[in-house]
């Protein structure tokens, strides 16, 4: 997650008690921005329409910014239903989609993960691995892994359940896997004193039960507008909670804290470990 962009510079996040905080719409727009390339215009009474999502808003705007965020994705699935694609081509196009629409965010914070983690004996030489814009094995490794899997996973469901089904899950899995990605955040200093990380700063735990709250609720409410099991919804939310502390328990010995990129990673995991959880529950058959 501290890729090279073309983003503007974020502007430091320390807002005073005097200072007059976003309002909810807004920071669901700045969280739009902040997670993926939509073109998202300065909304009236916005300030600094390019400064990161307000921390203590964070949580609670991400659920509802990841259901817009995943919006593309979803039309994909509908639109490649309506052509008649395989399951495995529309799946592929659903998750090529996903990722223009973020811009490979989360994706580029698991391969810094992996090359870091992987490719560094020390702290300090682990953290130099993972700020290197460059790519390598267990990066390239890993990103080629988490395509396969959510390909193959997503075709799976295609192929087995109704199109509107399939949409509901992935609006499901695109808001608490990203919520799941703030606990490592929240839980753990930051391990370096740059990046997108230190940037947005740290969520209280407060503020992420309830994103947890809310991405659950909207779980729920898709739960009951299709043909999904009664645990199925439970399921979800357990293991999307579950991806996001074992990231962390990983960051902390390998690092002794938490970057963006570790942010990153978390939400792969989660995102992979919800997919796998519906076949392994047997609702692809």
């Amino acid at each position: 997650m501290d890729q090279p962009t073309d983003r503007p510079p974020p502007a430091a996040n320390s807002a005073t008690p005097t200072e007059r905080r976003p309002g909810f719409v807004v920071s669901i727009a700045q969280t739009i921005r902040f997670y993926s390339r939509l073109p998202v215009p300065p909304l009236p009474g916005e300030g600094a329409p390019h400064a990161p999502p307000d921390i203590a808003l964070l949580p609670r705007a991400l659920p509802f910014a990841a259901l817009i965020i995943a919006a593309p994705a979803c039309a994909a699935i509908f639109i490649s239903d309506w052509l008649g694609f395989p399951a495995f081509i529309s799946a592929a196009l659903t998750i090529a989609v996903a990722m223009l629409t973020t811009g490979a965010f989360h994706e580029d914070g698991l391969a810094d993960v992996c090359d870091g983690f992987g490719g560094g004996a020390t702290v300090p030489r682990k953290l130099e691995i993972m700020k290197d814009s460059r790519v390598g094995t267990y990066g390239a490794s890993a990103i080629c892994l988490s395509i396969l899997l959510r390909t193959a996973a997503l075709a799976s469901l295609i192929e087995t359940r109704p199109t509107l089904s399939v949409i509901a899950l992935v609006l499901a899995i695109a808001a608490l896997s990203r919520v799941a990605g703030l606990l490592p955040l929240a839980i753990l200093p930051a391990a370096r004193a740059d990046g997108a990380s230190r940037d947005v700063g740290r969520p209280d735990f407060f503020p992420l039960a309830i994103g947890f709250a809310l991405a659950s609720a909207l779980t729920g409410v898709a739960s009951a507008l299709v043909d999904w099991p009664d645990f199925l919804g439970v399921a979800l939310i357990l293991v999307a909670i579950a991806s996001g502390l074992a990231m962390t328990f990983i960051a902390r010995r390998q690092i002794g804290g938490q970057t963006g990129d570790v942010a990153g990673a978390a939400q792969q995991i989660a995102e992979i470990a919800c997919l796998l959880a519906l076949l392994a529950t047997g609702f692809a058959r």
